[in-house]
């Protein structure tokens, strides 16, 4: 009788475990869907924002900007201060601030007031993100546990921006909630409020708090590391808009470089460093920080020209479009979850391996997008269930058997105190490579809509005839900017195939830990990995 007391006890204790585990994933999952989300569900708002706030369009970028600027430039200091300060602190912290600055951003009255909210956003998410990455690998044990957290954390990093893209363009489209008259913009940052602020509450109940080492903190090291990354961050996004012979894109990146330059030397001297060399010490990690740079970088490509593509061109309403974009957040969904099992079978090198490939041919799919830019143009587009859903699948299949591998193995065998850290390190590679992929795609774009601009302006003065009606010039120049945003739009998409290539080789190449080690705890020096 006694026996069979005890072994009930002992199940309802695993039982209690794993619903604590449970809920513990959820907090940590939404955290990061909102996280990521938050950079996209704006963006379908931003005419109506622009209206109602009176912005120009100048500075209607920063509504954006702003948030990634602060998000990617805090992110070294928010996993550090997680390690320093207890990460379930700077966990709640994170999303107390995140939640209060989009209440504030929902009820702004001003230009002002809505940019500064984006930034306090921004810095939200820094100290939320690597801490929820870090609060994983140290709640969940090794081995499928954390395999399957990792994959449902690696499903919300992925489809987080189309979800971002539904939500915004199904909120934008509201004008009221709860019978209370109230802009649709103003709901994509309002919902943030409760969600942020109820999870940072339920936090000490299902998250333990990890020791702290609160006199470690690098001062030197966090202000120069924060203003070289802001330097790079903000350079290469206004590269993406104003070109890389802008006189401030040029002048932020040197200095960005610059300051960077002296962080690095700084913290080589540091007894406890903001940033710990030992952590790129390591070739699967290096790798995987490098893969996880450039897999964004060509991601972005997607996301961002597709979304205006199946608008601008193919005519789609806000709605429609994230609609359009529903099967990458199953499919993510789908993959993380087949790589989070097969992961316990199957080296990395594999599953991130077949993953970048699939996506490399996904964005070259992309770039086969039809246009016709010969004088007259004429307007061509596309199918959407052969031309985009097939390569739209394919990109989701891919990048969650790439997501989940390379997360692990990023921060698979960090030291304890290291974890926030390289936490903070894996955020930042995916926030500076989309920067710069953005940057790189759209000089490209650019250049192309500039030359054939050109050549069909050219070849109309010399074709003479007569002067077409108003109305028919007016047809002419829209048919003529849909082809040749398409023709620039497949360039981007090509190059964004050559990156993720780049990302496929790095990981073929340099990712060499074995599917066993990823069931092993303890720190790096304990276990030799690669």
């Amino acid at each position: 009788m006694t026996e069979i007391l005890e072994t009930e006890e002992r199940e309802e204790a695993h039982e209690a475990k794993d619903l604590h585990l449970g809920w513990a994933l959820v907090l940590i999952s939404v955290a990061q869907l909102m996280v990521v989300l938050d950079g996209t569900i704006v963006n379908i708002a931003l005419p109506y924002i622009q209206a109602d706030l009176d912005i120009s369009s100048a500075n209607l970028t920063w509504v954006v900007t702003g948030y990634a600027l602060a998000f990617g430039s805090l992110l070294l200091l928010g996993g550090r201060l997680g390690d320093l300060y207890g990460r379930r602190r700077i966990f709640m912290i994170g999303l107390t601030v995140f939640g209060i600055a989009s209440l504030l951003g929902g009820l702004a009255t001003n230009e002002g007031l809505l940019l500064a909210a984006r930034g306090l956003q921004g810095l939200g998410a820094a100290l939320a993100s690597p801490a929820a990455l870090a609060l994983i690998a140290t709640t969940f044990p090794a081995g499928p546990a954390r395999n399957r957290a990792f994959a449902v954390y690696a499903a919300m990093s992925g489809a987080g921006a189309a979800v971002g893209l539904l939500l915004g363009g199904w909120l934008t489209g509201m004008d009221s909630i709860f019978g209370i008259e109230m802009s649709g913009w103003r709901l994509t940052l309002l919902i943030n409020t409760p969600i942020g602020v109820g999870a940072a509450l339920l936090a000490p109940r299902f998250l333990r708090e990890s020791e702290t080492h609160p006199g470690w903190l690098d001062f030197k090291g966090a202000v120069t590391g924060t203003l070289g990354l802001l330097g790079i961050v903000y350079g290469l996004s206004r590269a993406g808009t104003e070109g890389w012979g802008d006189t401030w894109t040029v002048a932020s990146l040197a200095a960005g470089a610059l300051v960077f330059a002296g962080f690095i030397v700084l913290e080589s001297r540091m007894a406890h460093p903001l940033l710990p060399f030992r952590v790129f010490l390591h070739r699967t990690r290096a790798a995987s920080f490098l893969a996880m740079f450039l897999a964004p970088a060509a991601m972005f490509a997607m996301f961002y020209y597709l979304s205006q593509y199946v608008q601008n061109v193919n005519g789609y309403s806000p709605i429609e479009a994230g609609v359009a974009f529903l099967p990458f957040c199953v499919g993510i969904v789908v993959s993380a979850g087949i790589a989070s099992n097969l992961v316990n079978r199957i080296d990395p090198r594999f599953l991130a391996g077949i993953g970048t490939l699939l996506a490399a041919g996904a964005l070259f799919g992309f770039s086969r997008l039809p246009y016709d830019t010969t004088f007259p143009v004429h307007e061509v587009t596309s199918s959407y269930w052969t031309d985009l859903l097939p390569f739209i699948v394919m990109m989701s299949l891919g990048m969650g058997l790439v997501f989940v591998p390379l997360t692990l193995t990023a921060v698979h065998h960090l030291r304890t105190e290291d974890s926030g850290v390289g936490s903070g390190v894996l955020n930042t590679a995916q926030q500076v490579g989309g920067a710069l992929g953005l940057a790189l795609l759209s000089t490209l774009a650019t250049q192309t809509f500039t030359d054939r601009f050109a050549e069909l302006g050219a070849a109309a003065g010399k074709a003479g005839g007569p002067a077409p009606s108003p109305d028919q010039l007016e047809k002419i120049q829209t048919i003529t900017q849909h082809q040749v945003f398409t023709e620039g739009a497949t360039n981007a998409f090509l190059l964004a195939s050559i990156l993720m290539a780049a990302a496929s080789l790095v990981v073929w190449l340099f990712l060499s830990v074995k599917h066993t080690e990823l069931a092993t705890d303890g720190p790096e020096q304990a276990v030799h990995v690669g």
